[in-house]
């Protein structure tokens, strides 16, 4: 399926705009630097809005919990897709009212549940009976929408089966809701996180066939949560936000006619991968062997470990920036500084770095907004955190 007329996102990423290369021409940082712009943030939120005008965002807050990130979409209207009762905290303290929060994570303790619900959340995420019937007993009368199992067919990072059930399953889920006394609200789903092909339309055909069947057993179902999936830019060009939105709402009114339900979006990698760029530093660089065509290893300050998490199976291959771009270049492996063996990034695909490149070089590593500062581990190896500021 071709994203509307098939338009391609060609901005590059933060340094393009001049304000991250500035920042750190003064910044004085002892180790790996998150920088993320805050403009580009704003951008990517304003985008979101135009290209799906009556769809409600629900900021991933997993994606970059930074304060000033939420405090930003805070002001520009956006809800937040939480996946704890920290989140859900980071969220209320940018002034939110509660019902501008979702629980959107399928696995809950039974009092995170309830702590939720004291807060006034009101909205959960389940895929099973089982979770229902926690939501019965520590979040009485709340609304439930069900998530199902989607074809993450494109993705760059397919999700697994861990969240999810069955599409024929979930009719049953939400009657069993529905008795319970809870309020079956709708169905979501998740096509996989960088998406490029139109995976939207199967998931929204299985949506609207549980519509139907629960509207068959008396319950009248509103909403259709869309999920993430939205890519950001690293070495591939990715469809514009506006094709996603062309895309999406031809795919609600091939399945749903004219009663296109209420429907919500979870950007997180789109809302700002491409706001951020970390700057890194080269600790080695060496052979395994003396042999004439033995590939580089380059080490970098930063791993695995140290935030980039997702180039586990070489998955995301972030864009390298140098200050030897430009001269020739030669396949690397490129590596972390602890003491792991996994904590290589790539080999398989080795990636190409100029020859000229040298112990204390500073290289940026670009489209790093996301899922980096969270996944960075807190003390492996004796390694500080992965520092981060908003400009």
């Amino acid at each position: 399926m071709c994203f509307g007329d098939c338009r391609y996102d060609l901005h590059l990423d933060a340094l393009d705009n001049g304000r991250i290369r500035n920042f750190l021409k003064t910044a004085q940082a002892d180790g790996p630097l998150l920088v993320v712009d805050s403009e580009i943030v704003r951008d990517n939120y304003l985008k979101f809005a135009r290209a799906l005008p009556d769809t409600r965002v629900f900021y991933a807050v997993k994606a970059n919990p930074a304060p000033e990130i939420l405090q930003l979409l805070a002001d520009l209207g956006s809800c937040f897709d939480c996946a704890s009762v920290v989140e859900i905290d980071m969220a209320l303290a940018t002034g939110v009212s509660p019902d501008r929060i979702s629980f959107g994570n399928t696995i809950k303790k039974e009092r995170d549940v309830a702590a939720a619900f004291s807060r006034g959340v009101r909205l959960f995420a389940v895929d099973c009976f089982e979770e229902v019937e926690k939501i019965e007993r520590a979040a009485p009368g709340a609304r439930v929408f069900c998530r199902i199992l989607a074809d993450g067919a494109g993705a760059e990072w397919p999700l697994s089966r861990k969240f999810g059930c069955v599409p024929e399953m979930a009719a049953d889920v939400l009657e069993h809701a529905h008795r319970r006394g809870l309020v079956a609200y709708g169905v979501s789903f998740h096509v996989g996180s960088q998406q490029n092909n139109g995976a939207w339309d199967q998931a929204l055909a299985s949506a609207a066939e549980i519509f139907r069947e629960c509207e068959r057993r008396g319950i009248s179902l509103a909403m259709v949560n869309l999920g993430g999936g939205f890519a950001t830019r690293y070495l591939k060009d990715i469809p514009a936000v506006e094709a996603y939105g062309n895309s999406i709402f031809e795919a609600l009114r091939a399945h749903f006619g004219n009663r296109i339900p209420e429907t919500i979006i979870e950007p997180g990698r789109g809302m700002v991968g491409n706001a951020g760029v970390i700057e890194a530093e080269v600790i080695l660089v060496s052979k395994k062997s003396q042999a004439e065509d033995e590939i580089r290893w380059v080490y970098l300050d930063i791993g695995k470990f140290g935030g980039l998490a997702e180039t586990m199976d070489e998955a995301i291959r972030y864009p390298i920036r140098t200050a030897h771009d430009g001269e020739a270049t030669s396949p690397c492996v490129l590596a972390g500084p602890t003491c792991d063996s996994a904590d290589v990034m790539y080999e398989k695909n080795a990636y190409p770095l100029p020859i000229s490149l040298s112990i204390g070089d500073k290289v940026l590593i670009e489209a790093t907004g996301a899922y980096t500062t969270t996944y960075a581990a807190v003390a492996f190896n004796g390694f500080a955190p992965l520092a981060s500021v908003v400009i």
